[in-house]
């Protein structure tokens, strides 16, 4: 990396990483690889599928398992069973920025970075964020997406072309009235008529979801998931179209995909004869290793999250083990300026059980400058078995446009990159959020989780677009390396949640790699 100082020799030794005192049990592997992707979200799933059926043989790692689910499964846990299947192993034994006394050793569903002043919770598994995402599938809107993203990005390719193929692939579709209508979902109702009385627009948020399902458990065809809010933490019946059934199963029917769950990657590095080399620690479900396996490959797509890629490659060039990366890595980091909010109403009876996960939302986007959505999610029953215990309480997030970023800077010490963000850094469109939060709570209680914990499930930036990598992925000057997550992205999402654009930037990258990679680079 140029003008940087280099910290070498901390991380490899004859090509392998110090893996721990199981290292020298495990037996060691080396195979070679035509394309590896590093994580199965929203970015590594579109990749897959895109190559795939292009001919390509592409090799998929996740370091989490996977969690297939249908009518009537316990795959999922739910706040009333919460248990190892909530945390990955490396999430313990800090939570929030909390001592969290749960299980220590699990490859769970939810992964928690935590920096001195944010923590960051991403999904792990084989599907990545959507298995446990709430599934907001929004489009920017023009005049935001244009004041946000690189004009290389043409919002009319991406609005006609790849937005859509995103939303027919996930399925996007609101919530059907006869289900709306119905007594569990009281709440969203209640919020919808508070938020318009004040002369806020709400709209039907579009969710990858096949409402059916929902409607058939109100028919009582199976045991509440939707409509008792029980999918905070995945779908136990069906229904939802996260990437496991919908891109990734289309790229395993190819015949050319190769996954490998359990497959945590700890290192990678170039080689002197210019390819990849991709150091995976295969583990059981509790973390224990069972083998070492060296992929060397001339094509390695990263997509292992906003987070897991900007660590891999901010300590891969401070460790002297890719060399050249651009002067940008690290940089360009953004929170989506989420916050979480608690609402409890004194003056009305909200359902409970309470519908969900989402139906309503205010997408405030006619200024650019300040956009911002703020939606009502669900709040499934908690604390007591059974029916769980009776709370009038649920759930606001809003989230919108912020100009503030944060950096990662590699610690020798943790020997990993650490997230510098100054707190309550997005604090100018919070003060757009927070009061149009309060409005709508109206005499109520109301607690602002970010103000205790300060958190986010949209990170973005690291290695973004223009700085760090060319507007399909490609990292700069790094022949056969590609950026395809969060990662890409300029630290923003344009006001929306970000998986549909990780999707549809994706989407306009492959199109673009399979004509011109395929058959030369890859």
């Amino acid at each position: 990396m140029k003008r940087r100082t280099f910290v070498k020799g901390s991380a490899i030794t004859a090509g392998l990483v110090a893996l721990g005192p199981k290292a020298s049990a495990a037996p060691v592997t080396r195979i070679n690889r035509r394309v590896v992707i590093i994580g199965s979200g929203f970015g590594g799933a579109v990749s897959a599928l895109r190559l795939t059926r292009a001919g390509v043989p592409v090799t998929l790692l996740e370091q989490g398992r996977a969690w297939p689910t249908g009518p009537n499964a316990n795959t999922f846990p739910t706040l009333r069973t919460l248990d190892e299947r909530v945390l990955f192993y490396d999430s313990a034994p800090v939570l929030f920025n909390q001592p969290f006394l749960g299980p220590l050793a699990y490859a769970g569903l939810l992964r928690a970075v935590v920096a001195p002043t944010m923590t960051v919770v991403s999904g792990c598994g084989y599907g990545g964020g959507s298995l446990t995402y709430q599934g907001m599938t929004l489009e920017p809107a023009r005049n935001v997406f244009e004041e946000e993203f690189p004009a290389a990005l043409d919002y009319d390719e991406m609005h006609t072309e790849h937005y859509p193929v995103v939303r027919q692939m996930l399925g996007a579709q609101v919530a059907p009235d006869a289900l709306v209508n119905s007594p569990t979902y009281l709440t969203p109702r209640i919020w919808k008529k508070r938020a318009e009385a004040l002369g806020f627009p709400v709209s039907k948020i579009p969710m990858p979801i096949d409402w059916t399902w929902a409607l058939r458990e109100l028919n009582g065809e199976m045991k509440p998931s939707y409509t008792n809010g029980d999918c905070a933490l995945g779908v136990n019946n069906g229904g939802k179209n996260s990437l496991d059934v919908t891109y990734l199963r289309q790229a395993e029917q190819t015949g050319n995909l190769e996954v490998r769950l359990l497959h945590r990657v700890t290192d990678i590095s170039r080689t002197a004869t210019g390819q990849w080399q991709v150091v995976v620690s295969r583990t059981d479900v509790h973390a224990r290793l069972q083998e070492t396996v060296v992929i060397t490959t001339p094509t390695l797509v990263m997509g292992a999250g906003t987070m897991g890629t900007s660590n891999l490659l901010v300590r891969a060039a401070a460790t002297g083990q890719i060399t050249d990366l651009p002067d940008g890595l690290g940089t360009g980091w953004g929170s989506n300026a989420d916050r979480i909010y608690a609402w409890s109403p004194f003056t009305e009876k909200l359902a409970s059980p309470q519908g969900g996960p989402v139906v309503f939302g205010n997408l405030d986007w006619g200024d650019a400058a300040t956009a911002n959505t703020v939606i009502q999610a669900s709040i499934p029953p908690v604390l007591l078995g059974g029916p769980g215990f009776p709370v009038n309480a649920t759930i606001m997030v809003g989230y919108g446009v912020s100009k503030a970023r944060g950096h990662f800077v590699y610690n020798p010490l943790l020997d990993k990159a650490v997230l510098k963000w100054e707190h309550e850094a997005d604090r100018a469109i919070q003060a757009k959020i927070g009061p149009k939060v309060k409005a709508i709570a109206g005499p109520s209680v109301l607690v602002d989780t970010n103000l205790a914990l300060p958190w986010t499930w949209h990170p973005m930036g690291g290695a973004s677009m223009g700085s760090v990598c060319d507007f399909e992925g490609r990292v700069q000057g790094q022949r056969g390396l590609y950026v395809m997550d969060g990662a890409l992205l300029p630290g923003t999402a344009a006001a929306c949640n970000p998986s549909m654009t990780i999707a549809a930037v994706a989407e306009r990258a492959m199109k673009r790699i399979v004509a011109s990679d395929v058959g030369t680079i890859i």
